[in-house]
């Protein structure tokens, strides 16, 4: 399967598990079947937008979560793609502890 099924199925994946629901029970709120989730998160499936969409609102996650930076060479700058993809998989809480960290290492550093 391409390279972007693989990173939207690892998507979903980490996701699934922040929310710590069974592929089961997302199965059930989005409308498939079980089995389907698991091949979208193993990257086996070619998924379709709407099912997609189906599965990202039973995670209640924004259906362009999944898209963002996704192809390769998007961002120039490997770094900072690296440092998003680390960033987004992370809860919001965590994310704006971080982002608070980062910015007193920053301040730290111009003094």
């Amino acid at each position: 399967m391409s390279d972007i099924a693989k990173t939207i199925g690892e998507r979903l994946r980490t996701y699934r598990n922040r929310t710590g629901m069974k592929q089961e029970e997302l199965a059930e709120r989005a409308g498939v079947h079980p089995t389907y989730i698991g091949q979208l998160e193993r990257g086996e499936k070619n998924a379709t937008l709407e099912s997609i969409e189906k599965v990202a609102r039973a995670l209640d996650l924004p259906f362009e979560v999944l898209f963002e930076a996704i192809i390769e060479g998007e961002t120039a700058n490997v770094v900072a793609r690296e440092c998003y993809e680390l960033m987004t998989a992370q809860p919001e809480k965590e994310q704006r502890a971080i982002l608070d960290l980062l910015k007193k290492v920053i301040a730290y550093k111009t003094l």
